[in-house]
């Protein structure tokens, strides 16, 4: 069953007003002179004997501060939104400095609410104004959990065609692998509204080769405008109605994002979690100006549609909404941009590894309780931080379930740490190299194995892992102290952190207790795959006592020890005469049993 929850966290501000005499404009009218008077260049905005806006709420206060701010808001908008005339007045004027022209070098920025109350004539009654201006914008934020594998109809796909079907003014995408045609005729009809569809797709880096009859080209011809950046894109995320146009949209902007591409396996076949978010300020204006950035320096597919490019709005720092619940983090933070003669190119700054040190950090402040669900697990200061908070913490419940792709025996492991040794020695104390060493594909589920503090399972549904036939666990997830959850479309590796644009966002306090919880709730599911139905048990006794061929690809996946999966394949070693022939070598996907001796 699909788990979904509605959370809605209501964020009001709380205003302390008093009356004090001042002198009216006699110009303005009485409702406007009242609310002047109220708001005398003496009187302070003080709350709980403080003048820094402490009553008001963090989400109304940063929105308040990006409103006065904009320099294209001038006194009639300040005005037709309900502040008085010389409130507006005074904090246009102070906002543009002495040459009155915003967008100029004297522009003052109002930095906090203590600043914007010093300004003459904006008090409590103007901030009261205020308040009412932007409250909307933070009154709000609804999340749901989509995890696979799903029925059709209750898929992260069903629910991306809905939020599309919903779409008033922009649509942008930024997709690894899209195989699902009801998403893609969505989008098409989109199209067809008036609405602008954007999309940053991976596979149009393949398909410019040869566009004809590729999915890019399919795309590009019902008006949907891809492009596609140098490096490995493996974002998967949508935004419906982002800030495109106006940043105030950020607030009842739709976000959908995750683990899981647009696909029928990611919808119902694989592990995957999916999140949907509205309201949420912070995450709708990161991933708009993630988007925009990959935008700005992307390369256009063109397969000759003659689509006209739809600009992005500009985001800055201070646009941004700080939201201490949710935190987005990109390894786009890891390049910088260089221009070729091919376009723009994403180039990697060696010593930035946005993603990996935010994780470390969170493993390193972890005080009860590590829970991990991840494809991969091959990042190394990930991986060494995990080791040594469960060395150092050996009663501490850390768990890490992976895919069966992670399994690798005692001589594999012998083989990899042999090579990590010689390209060492190799690098001959080259940082640079070294450093390639370090980070170029080592399995760490052996070494997590070791670790007596971990308790390591993986998701086994076949005894040679190919992608055709792989009931993947594709989640790439944690869970820290059952109150902050990470998740995103990045694999904990190296290759994800330096050669791969990639997201995770941080989910944590009373807000989205909801979504930890569901997320918990996944993780004690698959971590016992199969157990109460004993299928590990039925498996080895039919590989050992049974008369048949062999099964080496099972409908149903078991989550197993590393000791268990080390005995089963044994077990199957032990009784066919071909399954490490190279035609089973070869040919994984098309051979579900071997030959019994």
């Amino acid at each position: 069953m699909m788990t979904q929850r509605i959370l809605i966290a209501l964020m009001t501000a709380s205003m302390a007003t008093f009356a004090v005499g001042c002198t009216q404009d006699p110009s303005a009218p009485v409702e406007d002179a009242n609310a002047a008077a109220a708001d005398d260049e003496d009187a302070s905005f003080i709350l709980g004997g403080k003048a820094d806006g402490g009553g008001i709420s963090p989400c109304i206060e940063q929105n308040i501060l990006a409103w006065v701010n904009d320099i294209t808001v001038d006194v009639e908008e300040l005005k037709a939104q309900g502040v008085h005339t010389r409130a507006s007045k005074r904090i246009v004027a102070h906002r543009d400095g002495a040459d009155k022209v915003p967008g100029t070098e004297d522009d003052n920025t109002i930095d906090d609410l203590k600043e914007l109350d010093d300004i003459k004539y904006v008090g409590p009654r103007a901030l009261e104004q205020l308040t009412a201006a932007v409250e909307d914008r933070c009154t709000a934020v609804q999340v749901e959990t989509i995890f696979s594998p799903q029925p059709s109809e209750n898929s992260h796909t069903t629910r991306a065609v809905e939020l599309i079907e919903g779409a008033q003014h922009s649509i942008d995408v930024a997709m690894y692998s899209f195989r699902d045609n009801k998403v893609r005729d969505a989008l098409a009809d989109a199209v067809g509204r008036g609405v602008i569809v954007r999309m940053i797709f991976q596979g149009a880096l393949d398909d410019r080769r040869d566009p004809e009859g590729t999915a890019s080209a399919a795309f590009e011809d019902r008006g949907i405008d891809v492009r596609y950046v140098n490096k490995i894109m493996h974002h998967k995320f949508l935004l419906v109605d982002g800030p495109t146009e106006d940043l105030a949209d950020a607030s009842t902007a739709w976000l959908l994002t995750g683990s899981a591409n647009f696909s029928s396996s990611a919808a119902t076949r694989y592990d995957e979690n999916t999140v949907v978010i509205r309201g949420n300020q912070e995450l709708a204006l990161t991933f708009q100006r993630e988007f925009n950035h990959l935008w700005d320096n992307s390369r256009n597919f063109d397969a000759g549609a003659g689509l006209e490019a739809s600009p992005s709005l500009p985001i800055e720092d201070t646009d941004l909404i700080d939201d201490p619940n949710v935190e987005a983090v990109f390894t786009s933070a890891n390049f910088k941009i260089t221009q070729r003669s091919q376009g723009p190119t994403f180039t990697r700054v060696r010593g930035n590894q946005a993603i990996a040190d935010r994780i470390v950090a969170l493993i390193e402040g972890a005080t009860d309780s590590i829970w991990i669900a991840s494809g991969h697990l091959r990042s190394r200061p990930i991986s060494e931080a995990l080791i040594k908070k469960a060395d150092e913490n050996p009663q501490m419940d850390i768990r890490l379930y992976l895919d069966a792709q992670e399994y690798i025996s005692d001589s594999k492991q012998n083989s990899q740490t042999a090579d990590l040794e010689e390209c060492l020695v190799e690098a001959e104390g080259s940082a640079t190299r070294t450093e390639d060493c370090l980070t170029s594909g080592y399995y760490f589920s052996h070494d997590a194995k070791e670790s007596e503090g971990i308790d390591v399972r993986f998701k086994w549904y076949s005894y040679r892992w190919h992608y055709r036939t792989a009931i993947q666990l594709h989640h790439k997830y944690l869970i820290i102290d059952g109150d902050t959850v990470i998740s995103g479309s990045y694999n904990l590796s190296g290759n994800a952190e330096f050669d791969t644009i990639e997201n995770t966002i941080v989910y944590t306090g009373a807000q989205y207790q909801g979504l930890v919880e569901d997320f918990q709730a996944n993780f004690l599911s698959i971590w016992d795959t199969g157990i109460e139905e004993n299928l590990y048990e039925t498996l080895m006794d039919e590989i050992l006592n049974g008369t048949g061929d062999v099964p080496i690809v099972h409908s149903k996946a078991m989550a197993l020890t590393w000791e268990q999966v080390r005995d089963y394949r044994s077990a199957v070693n032990q009784v066919c005469s071909d399954v490490n022939s190279a035609e089973l070598r070869n040919n994984a996907d098309r051979h579900f049993f071997c030959t019994r001796k």
